[in-house]
């Protein structure tokens, strides 16, 4: 039986410092592999200006996986090259995807000062650049001396970059727009149009108009693919990249790659065109995470029974365009104290996990802390100290098991109720299928009819929240119980 594709992030922004991660990702991959997933997405593989301690997407130098003394470091945060060769490789030895994640908007921790003509952007209208330029020094070169050339002898300065934030001589801070060979007209089109124009975020900013950085940026994905075993890539902040980069860039990676490739990219808005509009640019050449979703989870948790549960696929991209959208509950951006933080209170990220697991539409990912729990300190916009306890979500294994197991056959959807929603897998010949109830209030129940082939079978809750036994009568009819803001999946007692 072929697996139904189910990503994991295995990673979050506070995984611990000391070049743990790959041996993790080594020592779990037999029992990743038993419980369902077949995609694992890696943190940035390579070193960040932060050394040692970078999350990886301050990115540095794409070509040192833990290999050079750079940055202060040899290994990355999540350990050495030899350990994430081991890790990959034990990953493609349990039929587990490997899924790495490639920031290319911009580059951090400059070797070298150059002098460069700049000229001042309003950060709230980045079309609104300033008539007279500034002569000054910015730190736009990288030279790599740690690698010192081996594998690539590409060297970035000034013109592959489009703008910084901060300058030298004179000081200051804010967006920069530097005068070079390319974007005399201003900055990169197709790219999202929050502040006028949204390709600039942070760093120094590439510039993806020079064709010796594309170029570049090619031969780094066809060493990585020769280099290590490679299934697919999560894009980066790609509302910043212009998109006619990405359809290229997708378009050669599979072709030197002569087979298919999982490519996610995140484009992270809430507003659905936005995402649809992007797809239109790149032709569907990749899937897109389904930001809109992931609010309603958010939202829904937050407001409990007073949200309505009959609505949470409305406008969502998992609904309009299935073949295009990973479905998530949460990520490294969207926990608590993050730049994205939107997390889903952990009573309700079963109720979320099954939507996404066991439905027939989108590719689902799983995030690290559902998974394994996560403790952290951190401060927050108030400039005070939190101690954030992420918990294991208990019934999550049993909803990856399930995904695998019963998520069979024809949908059908009983969102007809503001709090108790339901729906049903009718199974095929060879497996067996599932209906799915939820509520966000009280303790609540959903009258499906599933046929008379289904007449006289018992039921029980595959997660266990319910020890009910259900009987369906002799059209394959029965209320199908579920306690107070919870979930049960309920299978045939002779499948189960």
């Amino acid at each position: 039986m072929t697996k139904k594709t189910t990503l994991l992030q295995f990673f979050h922004w506070y995984y611990p410092d000391g070049g743990r991660l790959w041996q993790e990702v080594a020592e779990r991959a037999p029992t990743l592999a038993e419980l369902g997933v077949t995609d694992l997405w890696l943190p940035p593989a390579y070193k960040g200006a932060a050394g040692g301690y970078s999350v990886g997407y301050d990115s540095y130098d794409l070509f040192d996986l833990g290999e050079f003394d750079q940055k202060g470091t040899r290994a990355t945060k999540y350990g050495d090259k030899e350990a994430l060769t081991q890790a990959v490789n034990s990953l493609r030895e349990h039929q587990i995807r490997v899924i790495y994640d490639v920031v290319f908007n911009h580059k951090i921790g400059a070797d070298e000062k150059e002098q460069v003509h700049v000229y001042k952007v309003d950060e709230n209208n980045r079309n609104d650049i300033a008539e007279v330029g500034i002569d000054a020094q910015a730190y736009t070169r990288f030279t790599f001396p740690g690698r010192q050339g081996t594998y690539s002898e590409f060297l970035w300065d000034y013109t592959c970059f489009s703008g910084v934030d901060y300058i030298e001589q004179p000081d200051d801070k804010g967006i920069f727009k530097i005068a070079n060979d390319y974007g005399e007209e201003g900055w990169s089109d197709q790219v999202d149009d929050e502040n006028g124009n949204f390709d600039y975020l942070m760093g120094a900013n590439v510039e993806f108009r020079n064709h010796a950085v594309v170029e570049e940026l090619k031969y780094w994905a066809r060493w990585l693919m020769e280099t290590l075993p490679c299934d697919g890539f999560r894009l980066d902040a790609t509302k910043h990249i212009p998109a006619w980069f990405f359809k290229d860039w997708a378009d050669h990676v599979r072709d030197a790659a002569q087979r298919d490739l999982f490519i996610v990219a995140e484009y992270w808005s809430h507003d659905l065109a936005a995402l649809q509009q992007y797809l239109a640019r790149v032709d569907g050449k990749v899937m897109l995470f389904d930001v809109p979703l992931q609010l309603k989870f958010h939202l829904a948790s937050k407001q409990g029974d007073a949200y309505d549960m009959s609505q949470l696929f409305t406008d969502t991209l998992v609904a309009v365009d299935p073949a295009h959208a990973v479905t998530l509950v949460a990520n490294h951006d969207t926990q608590p104290l993050q730049s994205l933080e939107a997390p889903v209170e952990p009573w309700f990220k079963p109720l979320a996990y099954a939507l996404i697991l066991l439905r027939e539409q989108g590719v689902p990912c799983l995030f690290y802390p559902d998974l394994y729990g996560a403790s952290y300190t951190d401060q927050g916009d108030d400039g005070q100290q939190y101690q954030i306890e992420m918990p294991v979500i208990a019934e999550l294994d049993k909803l990856i098991q399930a995904r695998q197991r019963f998520a069979n056959g024809e949908q059908h959807d009983y969102f007809d109720d503001p709090h108790c929603i339901a729906f049903s897998r009718s199974g095929t010949a060879e497996q067996p299928g599932c209906v799915v109830v939820m509520t966000n209030g009280a303790e609540s129940s959903k009258t499906i009819v599933l046929g008379e082939n289904f007449a006289h079978k018992s039921w029980c809750d595959f997660l266990g929240n319910r020890e009910d036994d259900i009987m369906t009568d002799e059209h394959g009819s029965a209320a199908f119980p579920v306690n107070g803001g919870s979930v049960s999946v309920w299978v045939m007692a002779e499948a189960e």
